[in-house]
C-alpha cells in the first residue's frame, strides 16, 4: 500500500472519529500548510492562521467527502480563506503612534553567525517566494511546494488553471534570476 493510498485510508478513518487516524493526517499534511501560509501571512502569524483552519476543519468534518488530496485542497482552501481574514483585520489596525526618529538609535539584534545558517534550507526558500507578487507566490507554493495539480491550484485561488501554470512559471523564472543575482 503506498502513502498516498494509506492516507486515503487516514482520511476515512478520521471522518469516522479515529483520533489516531487525525494525528496522523495532521502530521501528513500540517507542515505543507504551514510553509503556505507562511507566504501569506508572514511567520509570525502562521501557525495562528492554521489553528483556526485545523478549528474549522475539525469542526465542519462532516462536511468533507473525498480522498486524502481531495482533503489537502478543502484545507488549504480553508487555511488560505483565513488566511485573508486575517490580513483584512490585520490592515484595519492602527498603527503605532512612535515618530521613526526614535526607533533610529535602536540596538541591531542581528546575529550574523545565525542568519547565515537561516539562509540555508526551506526558510530562505519561503523567504524568497513570499517576496515575489502574491500570485506567484500562491501559485508556487500550491503547485511546488504543496504538489497540488493545476486544476486543485486553480479551485483554491478562484482561478483557471491556465493562470495559475502561467504565474507559477513566471515566479520560478523571477525566482531564478533572483537566487543567480545573490552572493
Amino acid at each position: 500500500m503506498g502513502a498516498e493510498e494509506g492516507l486515503d485510508h487516514a482520511v476515512e478513518a478520521m471522518q469516522a472519529g479515529d483520533e489516531a487516524a487525525f494525528r496522523l493526517v495532521y502530521r501528513h499534511v500540517q507542515p505543507p500548510l504551514l510553509r503556505y501560509l507562511t507566504v501569506l501571512v508572514g511567520p509570525a502569524d502562521a501557525e495562528d492562521v492554521a489553528s483556526d483552519a485545523w478549528a474549522q476543519a475539525f469542526r465542519d468534518l462532516d462536511r468533507f467527502t473525498g480522498d486524502a488530496d481531495g482533503f489537502r485542497g478543502w484545507i488549504t482552501t480553508i487555511g488560505r480563506n483565513r488566511a485573508l481574514d486575517h490580513l483584512r483585520h490585520a490592515r484595519r489596525r492602527p498603527v503605532a503612534d512612535q515618530p521613526v526618529e526614535d526607533l533610529v538609535d535602536l540596538a541591531d539584534g542581528t546575529d550574523v553567525e545565525a542568519d547565515t545558517l537561516v539562509r540555508v534550507g526551506s526558510e530562505e526558500v519561503v523567504r524568497l517566494i513570499a517576496a515575489l507578487p502574491p500570485d506567484q507566490a500562491e501559485a508556487i507554493m500550491l503547485r511546488t511546494v504543496l504538489g497540488f495539480d493545476a486544476p486543485t491550484a486553480a479551485r483554491i485561488l478562484g482561478k483557471r488553471p491556465g493562470a495559475v501554470r502561467a504565474a507559477a512559471h513566471r515566479g520560478l523564472k523571477r525566482l531564478a534570476k533572483r537566487i543567480s543575482e545573490e552572493p
